[in-house]
């Protein structure tokens, strides 16, 4: 039996990890207090420990605001650590798994990006990012590096719960609109992972399939979109007083980190090479906003 070393259990992409990678083989999660992702020699301890097949990293400093005031934190966790991985599966020939980011982009494409364009990151955690594809791409063996977007599912910190937290405190909810992007379900992302790893085992061809995959929902739309198709959905049906939703601008809600305008990646790659495609971003956010209502 395959042994699975996963990374980041607790995230949103983890936890839907945990269950669908146990398919695979055995999975091998440690949590943020048994492994320490901003420390080098830990990481060894651990993957020598496990002697894994495949390591999955859905780690990741995710704090984008902060980390312009932690630099230093954010690259140790998304540069270096994915760094060490990549050393490690290499001398165990094992396949890396890694998540990168939109983030790495400046969106100022007017049309989808694709692996091809040059990243441009406007921020410090997307400079982080960046990073760890870089390393992995020159010290790994075997590797895949998926793009994602957008990320929630029904229960992590992320855009639709907080949604659904400030709103049970206000009248009125201002969000950006002038952003673009693809929502896209924890989940989505996780089962498309297994079958991109199943494929890959199945038929190991390095030089071929190893490479960087954009991997979002079908679709775009901007931040208030993604709330007026949330709260149609049911996201607020719950509050006694649901708020109402207002567009604004990004100059009108200013953050300390700089987030691109344009965040809609092109998807073409990994159906040509695996034929796997996500849904729509609205069909996924239905089913999620289901179970969570279940």
């Amino acid at each position: 039996m395959r042994t699975i070393l996963l990374t980041g259990k607790s995230g949103q992409i983890g936890r839907e990890l945990h269950r669908t990678l146990a398919t695979l083989g055995r999975v091998v999660a440690p949590g943020r207090d048994q492994l320490d992702l901003a420390d080098p020699d830990a990481i060894r301890v651990q993957v020598r420990k496990t002697n894994p097949d495949v390591i999955v990293n859905a780690a990741a400093y995710t704090a984008v605001d902060q980390a312009e005031s932690e630099p230093g934190l954010a690259m140790a966790v998304n540069g270096m650590a994915p760094g060490v991985m990549a050393e490690e599966a290499a001398r165990l020939n094992a396949l890396l798994v890694h998540y990168s980011t939109d983030y790495v982009f400046d969106g100022t494409k007017p049309t989808p990006y694709t692996e091809h364009d040059t990243p441009n990151p406007l921020n410090a955690y997307g400079r982080s990012k960046l990073a760890g594809e870089q390393v992995i791409c020159a010290n790994a063996s075997r590797f895949l590096v998926f793009r994602t977007a957008w990320v929630y599912d029904a229960q992590g910190k992320n855009f639709l719960n907080t949604i659904k937290r400030i709103g049970a405190q206000r009248s009125e909810l201002t969000i950006v609109d002038d952003q673009l992007g693809a929502p896209t379900w924890s989940r989505e992302i996780a089962q498309a992972t297994a079958q991109a790893i199943a494929l890959y085992l199945a038929n190991p061809d390095p030089e071929r399939i190893n490479g960087i995959y954009h991997m979002t929902a079908q679709g775009q739309t901007s931040w208030f979109g993604f709330a007026q198709a949330a709260a149609g959905y049911g996201l607020l049906a719950g509050l006694a007083h649901a708020p109402a939703l207002r567009a604004i601008s990004s100059a009108e809600f200013p953050t300390p980190a700089k987030r691109p305008r344009n965040s809609v990646l092109s998807n073409a790659k990994l159906l040509e090479q695996f034929g796997i495609q996500l849904p729509d971003w609205k069909v996924s956010l239905r089913e999620c906003l289901k179970m969570q209502d279940g």
